[in-house]
């Protein structure tokens, strides 16, 4: 059972994490196009696209640490160390994507598509800070991902 809830962590990881981390790092340079060309059609599409593949992945990410939790539990490491940071610097990550990335790419998509019509257009240095915000995300899920492999006194040897 173990192997199995590791497999579906791993692959909902990939499949779920993956993209957000992606989009979310092509969105402010995305944005910023979006922003130089207001009329270009395919470049809003985008920035509108990269947000919702973004809100999607994030909602479909919730799968990953509810089989992270079983698989821990079914290995009996909930209590290492190694795990509880894992655990803490997931809920940072989720914070940061959900009260910091999230919002501020829904406004500056928004304004995007405003500024089509061109009534609205958003200042660069916002487009810097969520590409900060996004840097964060994206560094707590690397470190995540290396402490999952590392694994403190973990039997593999690595």
């Amino acid at each position: 059972m173990t192997k199995f809830l590791l497999a579906v962590h791993v692959l909902a990881a990939i499949i779920a994490i993956g993209p957000v981390t992606v989009a979310a790092s092509m969105f402010p340079p995305s944005a910023r196009k979006a922003l130089a060309e207001p009329k270009n059609t395919q470049a809003v599409s985008t920035v509108r696209l990269l947000h919702r593949i973004c809100r999607v992945y994030a909602t479909v990410g919730v799968v990953v640490p509810v089989f992270g939790f079983a698989t821990a539990s079914n290995m009996g490491v909930l209590g290492d160390t190694w795990l509880i940071v894992s655990i803490a610097l997931t809920v940072v990550a989720a914070v940061v994507l959900i009260a910091l990335v999230l919002p501020r790419q829904a406004a500056i998509a928004e304004s995007v598509w405003d500024a089509g019509g061109g009534e609205v257009a958003v200042a660069r240095n916002a487009t810097v800070r969520l590409a900060m915000f996004t840097g964060i995300f994206n560094l707590l899920w690397a470190t995540v991902t290396i402490l999952m492999i590392v694994r403190p006194g973990s039997s593999t040897g690595a």
